[in-house]
Protein backbone atom coordinates (compact mmCIF):
# COMPACT_ATOMS: atom_id res chain seq x y z
CA UNK A 1 0.00 0.00 0.00
CA UNK A 2 1.15 3.41 -1.01
CA UNK A 3 0.24 5.63 1.89
CA UNK A 4 2.60 8.79 0.50
CA UNK A 5 -0.51 8.50 -2.38
CA UNK A 6 -2.98 7.75 -0.03
CA UNK A 7 -1.57 10.55 2.40
CA UNK A 8 -2.08 13.32 -0.59
CA UNK A 9 -5.65 12.29 -2.07
CA UNK A 10 -6.83 12.51 1.36
CA UNK A 11 -4.91 16.12 1.85
CA UNK A 12 -6.61 16.87 -1.73
CA UNK A 13 -10.01 15.56 -0.19
CA UNK A 14 -10.14 17.48 3.02
CA UNK A 15 -10.31 21.18 0.97
CA UNK A 16 -13.56 20.23 -0.28
CA UNK A 17 -15.08 19.30 2.61
CA UNK A 18 -16.38 21.26 5.76
CA UNK A 19 -13.60 21.12 8.44
CA UNK A 20 -13.60 19.62 11.00
CA UNK A 21 -14.78 21.90 14.19
CA UNK A 22 -11.61 21.49 15.96
CA UNK A 23 -9.61 22.38 13.10
CA UNK A 24 -12.56 25.08 12.64
CA UNK A 25 -11.93 26.37 15.88
CA UNK A 26 -8.49 26.33 15.88
CA UNK A 27 -8.33 28.22 12.63
CA UNK A 28 -10.41 31.21 14.18
CA UNK A 29 -9.03 31.45 17.33
CA UNK A 30 -5.58 30.28 17.57
CA UNK A 31 -6.37 29.38 21.36
CA UNK A 32 -5.24 25.99 22.99
CA UNK A 33 -7.99 26.59 25.64
CA UNK A 34 -10.51 27.14 23.00
CA UNK A 35 -9.15 24.25 21.51
CA UNK A 36 -9.45 22.14 24.16
CA UNK A 37 -12.93 22.60 25.27
CA UNK A 38 -14.46 22.37 21.60
CA UNK A 39 -12.47 18.85 21.49
CA UNK A 40 -14.14 18.05 25.23
CA UNK A 41 -17.31 18.93 24.10
CA UNK A 42 -16.82 17.64 20.33
CA UNK A 43 -16.93 13.68 22.03
CA UNK A 44 -19.72 11.66 20.67
CA UNK A 45 -21.29 14.37 19.23
CA UNK A 46 -21.57 15.67 15.84
CA UNK A 47 -20.07 18.40 14.86
CA UNK A 48 -22.70 20.60 13.44
CA UNK A 49 -24.12 20.50 17.50
CA UNK A 50 -20.37 21.08 18.69
CA UNK A 51 -19.81 24.23 16.56
CA UNK A 52 -23.06 25.71 17.52
CA UNK A 53 -22.34 24.95 21.28
CA UNK A 54 -18.99 26.61 21.05
CA UNK A 55 -19.93 30.02 19.11
CA UNK A 56 -22.36 30.47 22.23
CA UNK A 57 -19.91 29.67 24.75
CA UNK A 58 -17.22 31.11 23.25
CA UNK A 59 -19.15 34.71 23.42
CA UNK A 60 -18.29 34.58 27.28
CA UNK A 61 -16.24 32.37 27.80
CA UNK A 62 -12.52 33.12 26.66
CA UNK A 63 -9.85 31.62 29.71
CA UNK A 64 -10.31 29.54 32.17
CA UNK A 65 -10.98 31.59 34.93
CA UNK A 66 -14.53 32.79 32.69
CA UNK A 67 -15.77 29.02 34.10
CA UNK A 68 -15.22 30.03 37.36
CA UNK A 69 -18.85 32.49 37.09
CA UNK A 70 -20.66 30.04 36.26
CA UNK A 71 -22.12 27.04 38.29
CA UNK A 72 -21.85 23.47 37.32
CA UNK A 73 -25.70 23.85 36.09
CA UNK A 74 -25.66 26.91 34.63
CA UNK A 75 -22.79 25.51 32.40
CA UNK A 76 -24.63 21.97 31.41
CA UNK A 77 -27.14 24.18 29.96
CA UNK A 78 -24.79 26.55 28.02
CA UNK A 79 -23.14 23.45 26.45
CA UNK A 80 -26.76 21.44 26.09
CA UNK A 81 -26.87 19.73 23.53
CA UNK A 82 -23.88 17.78 23.50
CA UNK A 83 -23.55 14.28 24.14
CA UNK A 84 -23.09 13.64 27.93
CA UNK A 85 -23.66 17.66 28.81
CA UNK A 86 -24.01 17.03 32.39
CA UNK A 87 -21.06 14.70 32.52
CA UNK A 88 -18.72 17.33 30.57
CA UNK A 89 -19.84 19.89 32.47
CA UNK A 90 -18.59 18.52 35.49
CA UNK A 91 -14.93 18.43 33.84
CA UNK A 92 -15.69 22.08 32.56
CA UNK A 93 -16.23 23.25 36.35
CA UNK A 94 -13.13 21.38 37.40
CA UNK A 95 -11.13 22.32 34.42
CA UNK A 96 -9.77 25.85 36.10
CA UNK A 97 -8.69 24.64 39.22
CA UNK A 98 -6.41 21.82 37.55
CA UNK A 99 -5.08 24.39 34.93
CA UNK A 100 -4.21 26.69 37.70
CA UNK A 101 -2.53 24.48 40.31
CA UNK A 102 -0.50 21.76 37.98
CA UNK A 103 0.15 24.07 34.86
CA UNK A 104 0.05 27.93 35.77
CA UNK A 105 -2.77 28.77 33.53
CA UNK A 106 -1.75 27.24 30.48
CA UNK A 107 -2.91 24.30 28.32
CA UNK A 108 0.06 21.82 28.66
CA UNK A 109 1.73 20.36 25.39
CA UNK A 110 2.55 16.73 26.57
CA UNK A 111 0.33 13.50 26.36
CA UNK A 112 0.79 12.47 29.82
CA UNK A 113 -0.20 15.93 31.41
CA UNK A 114 -2.77 16.46 29.59
CA UNK A 115 -5.01 13.38 30.55
CA UNK A 116 -4.79 14.77 33.65
CA UNK A 117 -7.36 17.08 33.06
CA UNK A 118 -11.13 16.29 33.50
CA UNK A 119 -12.58 15.26 30.70
CA UNK A 120 -9.55 14.29 28.57
CA UNK A 121 -8.36 10.57 27.98
CA UNK A 122 -5.77 9.87 25.25
CA UNK A 123 -7.87 10.62 22.26
CA UNK A 124 -8.70 14.23 23.09
CA UNK A 125 -5.14 14.23 24.52
CA UNK A 126 -3.18 13.56 21.29
CA UNK A 127 -5.69 15.49 19.19
CA UNK A 128 -5.30 18.70 21.58
CA UNK A 129 -1.38 17.79 21.13
CA UNK A 130 -1.68 18.12 17.45
CA UNK A 131 -4.03 20.54 16.48
CA UNK A 132 -3.24 23.81 19.06
CA UNK A 133 0.40 23.24 19.45
CA UNK A 134 1.57 21.39 16.01
CA UNK A 135 3.30 18.13 17.85
CA UNK A 136 3.52 14.48 16.20
CA UNK A 137 0.06 13.15 17.72
CA UNK A 138 -2.11 10.72 16.32
CA UNK A 139 -5.22 10.85 17.66
CA UNK A 140 -7.43 7.25 16.84
CA UNK A 141 -11.09 8.04 16.99
CA UNK A 142 -13.77 5.93 15.57
CA UNK A 143 -13.10 7.54 11.59
CA UNK A 144 -9.20 6.64 11.94
CA UNK A 145 -9.89 3.43 13.34
CA UNK A 146 -12.73 2.49 10.88
CA UNK A 147 -10.92 3.87 7.59
CA UNK A 148 -7.41 2.56 8.78
CA UNK A 149 -8.50 -0.72 8.95
CA UNK A 150 -11.41 -0.40 5.78
CA UNK A 151 -7.97 0.18 3.76
CA UNK A 152 -6.45 -2.59 5.50
CA UNK A 153 -2.94 -0.30 6.46
CA UNK A 154 -3.90 -1.68 10.12
CA UNK A 155 -5.65 -4.85 11.83
CA UNK A 156 -6.64 -3.86 14.52
CA UNK A 157 -9.31 -4.46 17.09
CA UNK A 158 -9.72 -1.18 19.50
CA UNK A 159 -8.84 2.11 18.57
CA UNK A 160 -5.97 1.94 21.24
CA UNK A 161 -4.55 -0.82 19.04
CA UNK A 162 -5.13 1.71 15.76
CA UNK A 163 -2.93 4.05 18.00
CA UNK A 164 -0.48 1.77 18.61
CA UNK A 165 -0.45 0.43 15.01
CA UNK A 166 -0.10 3.44 13.35
CA UNK A 167 2.58 5.18 15.59
CA UNK A 168 4.56 2.02 14.50
CA UNK A 169 3.82 2.23 10.54
CA UNK A 170 2.57 5.66 9.84
CA UNK A 171 5.69 8.22 8.91
CA UNK A 172 5.84 10.53 11.49
CA UNK A 173 5.25 13.71 9.33
CA UNK A 174 1.83 12.52 8.72
CA UNK A 175 0.81 12.37 12.24
CA UNK A 176 -0.44 16.02 12.88
CA UNK A 177 -3.32 15.89 10.30
CA UNK A 178 -3.60 11.95 9.46
CA UNK A 179 -6.81 12.50 12.38
CA UNK A 180 -8.26 16.21 10.50
CA UNK A 181 -8.07 14.13 6.85
CA UNK A 182 -10.09 10.82 7.96
CA UNK A 183 -12.50 12.69 10.23
CA UNK A 184 -13.18 14.78 7.14
CA UNK A 185 -13.49 11.74 4.57
CA UNK A 186 -14.91 9.59 7.34
CA UNK A 187 -18.18 12.32 7.57
CA UNK A 188 -18.02 13.01 4.13
CA UNK A 189 -17.27 9.80 2.10
CA UNK A 190 -16.27 6.79 3.94
CA UNK A 191 -19.22 6.61 6.18
CA UNK A 192 -19.67 4.07 8.81
CA UNK A 193 -22.89 2.98 6.71
CA UNK A 194 -23.33 3.20 2.80
CA UNK A 195 -19.94 4.45 2.34
CA UNK A 196 -19.91 5.92 -0.90
CA UNK A 197 -17.24 3.45 -2.41
CA UNK A 198 -18.97 4.41 -6.24
CA UNK A 199 -17.21 7.61 -6.15
CA UNK A 200 -13.95 7.14 -3.74
CA UNK A 201 -10.78 8.34 -4.97
CA UNK A 202 -9.10 5.81 -2.85
CA UNK A 203 -11.47 3.11 -4.56
CA UNK A 204 -8.56 1.23 -6.14
CA UNK A 205 -6.34 1.36 -2.58
CA UNK A 206 -9.15 -0.63 -1.28
CA UNK A 207 -9.62 -2.84 -4.63
CA UNK A 208 -5.91 -4.26 -4.39
CA UNK A 209 -6.11 -5.09 -1.18
CA UNK A 210 -9.61 -7.00 -1.25
CA UNK A 211 -11.59 -4.76 1.09
CA UNK A 212 -13.75 -3.28 -1.93
CA UNK A 213 -16.62 -6.05 -2.05
CA UNK A 214 -16.56 -6.05 1.55
CA UNK A 215 -17.64 -2.36 1.63
CA UNK A 216 -19.46 -1.86 -1.48
CA UNK A 217 -22.40 -4.25 -0.85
Amino acid sequence: MDINKIYRILKKQFKSYPAPVVDLIEAQTKDSFKILVTTILSARTKDQTTSMVVQRLFKNIHKPDDLNRYSEGDLADLIYPVGFFRIKAKHLKKLPKILKEEFNNKVPEEIDELVMLPGVGRKTANLVRAIAFKKPAICVDVHVHRISNRLGYVKTKTPFETEMALRNKLPEKYWIMFNSYLVAFGQNHCTPRNPKCSTCPLYNECERIGVKTKYNK
